[in-house]
């Protein structure tokens, strides 16, 4: 008797998350090394400056000129501090390989650049007049997380929780975290001043566009698969 033995493929690597993790980190360890004038200087090149970017008074040939529209793609790469650069990239680790795998690594990186580019953008309306630079992957990631709410509606993540003396590792449902985490984003949008000048609205943007796409790409996703 024979069996015929079905040939699964191998998944593939995900290449973009693991891409996109690694410019992070080296754009990071540049800034480091350079000396704090400098990094403010570079800071204030690449990052995005609400007050520029939606100055009326600067000509739009001079804007492009000036590469505004781009740094909203830049600053996407640049963080300021190790907690910072590890809690973002923690994030993009944990919910972003499994949102390549499903979405493919081309579409992927298109919802990170896209939308981290266009949350940024929301937060900066917001901030409209501020001349600090608005800087990190919070609003990319965001929309990633989005993303594999929209993909993973019932998927359950695994926690370690410190219980008396002893850690225990419990399983939740991603959907409860997730919802956790975007009603602080609008709690913080009340009180956030008082926790540090961050975009809040970058992440709740962010998220909304990763939950769109997701939704737009399921037919295409569909398609991947059978293929």
């Amino acid at each position: 008797m024979f069996v015929r033995l079905e040939q699964r493929r191998k998944p593939a690597l995900p290449w973009a998350t693991i891409t996109l993790i690694a410019i992070c980190m080296v754009v990071f360890a540049a800034l480091t090394l350079l000396p704090p004038d400098a990094r403010t200087s570079m800071l204030r090149r690449w990052g995005t400056i609400p007050s520029s970017l939606f100055d009326a008074t600067t000509p739009l040939t001079a804007h492009w000129l000036l590469l505004h529209p781009a740094r909203l793609f830049t600053t996407l790469f640049i963080h300021v501090g190790w907690l910072h650069l590890i809690g973002n990239l923690l994030f993009l680790m944990i919910f972003g390989l499994p949102a390549e795998r499903s979405l493919g690594s081309l579409r992927f990186l298109l919802l990170f650049l896209v939308g981290g580019a266009l949350a940024n953008l929301a937060g900066a309306l917001t901030l409209a007049n501020a001349n600090a630079p608005l800087v990190g992957s919070s609003g990319a990631v965001s929309a990633i997380v989005g993303a594999y709410f929209a993909l993973f509606p019932r998927a359950r993540l695994g926690l370690v929780l410190p219980l008396g003396l002893f850690l225990e590792f419990v399983r939740v449902p991603a959907a409860a975290l997730i919802g956790f985490w975007i009603g602080l984003q609008f709690l913080f949008t009340f009180v956030g001043p008082a926790f540090g000048a961050v975009a809040w609205w970058t992440h709740i943007a962010g998220f909304g566009i990763g939950i769109a796409f997701a939704l737009v790409s399921r037919p295409a996703i569909a398609r991947r698969l059978r293929e």
